[in-house]
């Protein structure tokens, strides 16, 4: 392919739903349906001793316990090497609040969000349901940032304060880091959803 060839196919590029369809076909085609049948049992199950978890206020030992309700999500401060395995509800924990919540709330009008006042659901299906709801609201903001076409543009833009020491990345950025952390989250949800399956 040459320059002129390439540089063409650059400019007539969708990049808005390019960035979108690295999610979204995967979420459709095979993250969510991953997660239908989703138990209570399996949601909280612990592959190995010694977890963290979302458990109920009161029954964490955990040296950092976030969560503003009946339920808490277990964390330290740093993180002990290496740290804990997780379980579904935690991860899902940390996808709710860590990757889409707070980045629906700086970014696109959610509401705020933050790992030591969330709270988090008991059930598999709340956390489901509320993923659905915070998986529609990031799809809906990065569609609204448009394309990348010219100066100026929504995905051209800096992230801003919201994102700390990243604040210059542009929005573009900000969005394959969040899908990358969606995807690759899902498959660690995915593989303990086929460790609990095939457990003796």
């Amino acid at each position: 392919m040459t320059e002129t060839t390439s540089a063409r196919t650059a400019t007539g590029l969708d990049w808005n739903a390019a960035l979108l369809d690295q999610l979204t076909v995967h979420w459709e085609s095979q993250l969510r349906p991953r997660l239908a049948g989703l138990t209570d049992e399996e949601y909280l199950w612990e592959p190995v001793p010694g977890c963290w978890n979302v458990r109920p206020r009161g029954t964490s030992t955990a040296p950092v316990q976030g969560g503003s309700g009946a339920m808490v999500i277990e964390f330290a401060f740093p993180a002990p090497e290496p740290a804990p395995v997780t379980t579904i509800a935690w991860r899902l924990g940390h996808v709710l609040v860590g990757v889409l919540g707070a980045r629906n709330a700086s970014h696109f009008g959610g509401e705020a969000c933050d790992y030591l006042t969330y709270d988090y659901p008991a059930t598999a299906d709340e956390a489901l349901a509320r993923l659905d709801d915070q998986y529609g609201q990031w799809v809906a903001g990065v569609r609204s940032l448009g394309g990348a076409d010219t100066p100026g543009d929504g995905l051209l833009r800096p992230c801003g304060p919201a994102e700390g020491p990243y604040a210059d990345l542009s929005m573009a950025g900000l969005v394959l880091h969040i899908h990358r952390e969606l995807i690759h989250h899902g498959a660690e949800v995915a593989l303990l959803r086929d460790l609990y399956a095939a457990r003796q």
